[in-house]
């Protein structure tokens, strides 16, 4: 197959670019500050003026939305190098990506997408080097791509695969049912599915999936209504939702949720049900083989607290293989017997490591386990016998990490997909049956552009410390060149929920750094799950200030070890990221020449009153908690906006980046810290670097965007670098 090039020119010098581009003072759009709005909350008293921003479907919200868009649209797209960036970098995404292979029945199965199509197909062969051919092609059901395949599962025989679709970025989801050997769906439509898995029973028959009950008003993913009472369901291939049983509720718990999964055995229902992002309870309900499911199912518990995580990875019998966190915060792999299941009984098949951290586990080959650790934001692959956990073989790893991997314990063989900083994906297979032969690459995916080349770069890890003495690691990667010279740099961040930021591909990096010849920062921030739960621990609840702490040193670091210059500092996050750089450009605005918040949680007092954020006070602490709320007044985005009083209090030029359909964080959040900004700075004489708000349309909180509109959002962040950083060099 024939790959298009993009050219790299030879970088243009723009000695005008030394200084930053005069940007005329924008005249902001005057948000209605409705003063009535005034509450006492634990003996605060908390004004908040731009509540009627918490409703999307207003006039007087839309006004404001279009408001905005007229302002920060032009801005971006009317810069001179708006056409330039967005050619360079569709033409820099026009590779072929691939997805591992999946042994699913009579076929394989892998996801594709030629360069430039707007969601991946899924294809099917049936042997690895047979002819392939499309068995599901997203692309099909909306022209403009807003329509994305989220999730799929295969029935045990392979003759079914339910999958759901997500539209405009919601994370609701509709689940439909395909024919693995015609290619055709089943007339039925599953609705209001969300947060759910799919696990089939084992004789094909049906499945188990979560929904929620009707709600008021729109459920589209615009809307910000709670998501409550999800109840567990058994459908039946071939017949209408209406026929569903539904077999699990727990109606005094409305915050509850449930993923359940169908033993490897088939006879247990395994349900693991959370109401926070972090620990779970266990429960199992006994399956009666070739007996039909018409009735509620009798649920019974193993684990009643929520105080660790739990996740099934395979059994022998009534003997349960757990990865989980209990008593071992770099986590263990345990044996859980459903006929004795008390703690005291369980048995540790891989002990805690003293260091690394055990992320995953996975059972192949009937009686082998395949994991997956964290060593110093590294990922080291491993195999173990499944009885005794002894390894039994080491699976050689660059510096970076597993981004996927595909296997079952009923085949030997298994796929994994490997990705670094600097190299988009490597595909391998390795069978077990085949013990002497070393994995293979099967695929590889190349950039294939002029002027590239992984070894003109360098990678380093750098332990710095952070306020209270931590050592914190972070990876820089830039240009090798013999003298150091400070550079443009682009600082990302995250720092919660357990997640870990771990090196991988990423286009609008490679950009970055090719078009101003730029240096790229990763810190691994405490509340991330990088050095196990006490990391985690280190940055959640009464710790979140450690999160921004860590940030805002990296930014001290990298100016101070000459790196950079604040003037050409740019910080960027999403999602609880977004939150990090709307906290730190209220408590250091100095430190920083640009800011980009995508997807933000910016009102950290109201955040569990919508969709589903009250999941997150494991994470955040719950405001109706007085030491809670107390602690959250002090970082919140939105209620820590500053008047800049001197040069040194001018807040970074700033881009707030939402989407109207993002349930996941309502766009509310952007839009009431981008009212109060703007009008903090509206008079200031200080204040000469612009506040924009840009809200997508047809868009989510990011999961199955299109590949035109993340080119044009990835375009729009990299036309406002070049706009507002001091850069010597743009390389188009």
């Amino acid at each position: 197959m024939s790959r298009p090039r993009a050219t790299f020119n030879v970088p243009t010098d723009i000695s005008s670019a030394l200084v930053l581009d005069t940007i005329p003072r924008i005249m902001y759009p005057e948000a209605r500050k409705d003063t009535t709005m005034e509450e006492m909350l634990h003996d605060y008293r908390v004004r908040d003026v731009y509540r009627w921003l918490e409703n999307p479907d207003s006039a007087e919200t839309v006004r404001f939305v279009n408001a905005q868009n007229q302002i920060s649209k032009p801005f971006l797209e009317k810069c001179e190098d708006w056409e330039g960036i967005n050619t360079k970098l569709t033409n820099l995404w026009n590779y072929p990506k691939y997805g591992c292979p999946m042994h699913e029945g009579n076929y394989y199965y892998y996801f594709k997408n030629t360069g430039l199509q707007n969601q991946s197909v899924l294809m099917q062969q049936e042997t690895l080097n047979g002819p392939e051919v499309e068995f599901f092609d997203p692309n099909s059901l909306a022209a403009d791509g807003t329509t994305a395949l989220t999730q799929k599962s295969f029935s045990e025989d392979g003759s079914f695969m339910a999958y759901g679709l997500s539209e405009s970025g919601s994370d609701w989801n509709k689940v439909r049912i395909r024919r693995a050997k015609e290619r055709t769906d089943f007339p039925e439509i599953l609705e209001k599915v969300k947060f759910s898995n799919l696990s089939w029973t084992k004789d094909n028959k049906g499945f188990f999936y979560g929904r929620y009950p009707d709600q008021d008003g729109k459920t589209d993913g615009s809307e910000t209504q709670q998501n409550e009472n999800q109840k567990l369901y058994y459908h039946r291939v071939g017949e209408s939702q209406a026929q569903d049983t539904m077999v699990v509720e727990f109606t005094e718990n409305p915050s509850w949720r449930m993923q359940s999964e169908v033993s490897d055995c088939g006879k247990y229902l395994i349900l693991s049900i959370s109401h926070t992002v972090r620990d779970n309870m266990l429960y199992y309900a006994d399956l009666e083989p070739g007996q039909e499911i018409t009735e509620k199912l009798k649920v019974k518990p193993i684990v009643d607290k929520f105080e660790a995580d739990y996740d099934y990875i395979t059994n022998e019998d009534s003997k349960m293989y757990f990865l989980t966190n209990k008593g071992a915060p770099n986590y263990r792999v345990v044996v859980i017997d459903f006929e004795n299941p008390a703690e005291e009984n369980w048995q540790t098949v891989i002990p805690e490591h003293e260091k690394d951290v055990l992320e995953w586990a996975k059972c192949v080959d009937q009686d082998k386990l395949v994991v997956c650790y964290n060593r110093d934001v590294k990922n080291v692959l491993q195999s173990c016998e499944l009885k005794t956990g002894k390894l039994i073989g080491q699976f050689g790893l660059d510096i970076g990490s597993i981004i996927a991997i595909s296997g079952d314990k009923k085949y030997s063989e298994i796929f994994y997909s490997f990705s670094s900083f600097l190299t988009p994906g490597i595909i391998y297979q390795y069978d077990f049956a085949k013990p002497v032969e070393k994995p293979k690459i099967i695929r590889e995916t190349s950039l294939n552009l002029d002027g590239f080349s992984r070894d003109n770069y360098s990678v380093e890890q750098v332990f710095y410390k952070s306020k209270d003495d931590t050592n914190i690691p972070m990876f820089i990667i830039q240009k090798k060149r013999d003298d150091v010279v400070p550079r443009p740099c682009l600082l990302y961040g995250y720092g919660g929920f357990n997640h870990s930021l771990m090196p991988s591909f990423g286009i609008t990096g490679l950009m970055f750094m090719d078009t101003f010849d730029g240096v790229l920062a990763y810190p691994n921030l405490r509340g991330g799950g990088e050095y196990g739960i006490e990391w985690h621990n280190g940055g959640r609840l009464l710790n979140k200030q450690n999160v921004f702490d860590d940030f805002q040193e990296a930014a001290e670091y990298l100016t101070a070890n000459n790196y950079t210059t604040k003037d050409q500092l740019a910080i960027q996050g999403a999602s609880n990221g977004g939150l990090l750089v709307g906290a730190c450009i209220n408590q250091r605005p100095d430190l920083f020449g640009a800011a980009v918040a995508q997807v933000g949680v910016m009102d950290m007092l109201r955040f569990h009153k919508f969709t589903i954020g009250h999941a997150w006070c494991s994470d955040y602490g719950s405001p109706e908690e007085r030491q809670h709320f107390a602690y959250l007044y002090k970082y919140s985005p939105l209620h820590n906006v500053q008047i800049p009083l001197n040069p040194t209090q001018e807040y970074p030029s700033t881009l707030i980046l939402t989407a109207d359909h993002d349930d996941r964080v309502s766009p509310l959040h952007s839009l009431k810290f981008a009212a109060a900004l703007q009008e903090a700075v509206r008079h200031s004489e200080y204040q000469n670097n612009p506040i924009l708000l840009r809200v997508y349309t047809k868009a989510g909180h990011g999961g199955g965007k299109p590949t035109k509109m993340r080119i044009n959002e990835v375009t729009d962040i990299i036309t406002f670098f070049r706009k507002t950083l001091k850069v010597d060099c743009v390389n188009l």
